[in-house]
């Protein structure tokens, strides 16, 4: 494993998701819980923008880093919306489709990757748009009052099940790119 900022900023990101979950088990109050949880979600969702950034402008990519990256995010995502549903801020609904589709497409890119054909399932645009809408959606929810007048609850829910529609469509589009390769594999 190459010892590099931007794999180290994976490593916090990972470090991070204690903290999320971990914080609504202090006995804090629940606006210091809530404020805790949705710094070290943001600091988490910038530093996933921020690494693979700076692997590319320093010359630090790596198949580590490549491997460790989408890990990461999965991870964080996955454990703050566990956390949602459990505090009753989300649908399990979203949850599941956003968590299973993310298992799901690993699995066909490691699939395809093994058959030489990851090409056709690198990332679109379409799955930019989801994950963007899940780190806005997300830490508005774990936020979870209202902030300068905004109505924060609305917005998170709004915007999760934005990114639980956009997430079938992603995972669509990923399965039509990979479907030519997934029938001449299985006829």
């Amino acid at each position: 494993m190459p010892l590099n900022i931007p794999n180290l900023l994976t490593w916090a990101r990972i470090v991070l998701i204690p903290l999320v979950i971990g914080i609504y088990y202090i006995p804090l109050p629940p606006h210091e819980q809530n404020l805790i949880a949705t710094v070290a979600f943001i600091i988490a969702a910038v530093t996933d923008w921020l690494d693979g950034w700076l692997a590319r402008k320093l010359g630090q990519t790596s198949a580590f880093g490549a491997f460790l990256d989408p890990v990461a995010d999965k991870l964080m995502v996955a454990a703050a919306l566990i956390v949602l549903v459990e505090f009753d801020r989300t649908n399990a609904v979203v949850a599941f489709i956003i968590i299973g589709r993310e298992i799901a497409i690993s699995a066909l890119r490691e699939w395809m990757a093994k058959i030489g054909a990851e090409k056709s399932v690198a990332v679109s645009f379409i799955g930019k748009l989801k994950t963007v809408a899940q780190m806005v959606a997300i830490p508005l929810l774990l936020y979870h009052e209202p902030l300068a007048g905004l109505p924060v609850v609305q917005l998170g829910n709004w915007l999760i099940w934005l990114a639980a529609g956009l997430t079938i469509w992603s995972m669509g589009y990923y399965l039509s790119k990979a479907w030519p390769e997934i029938r001449a594999r299985t006829s």
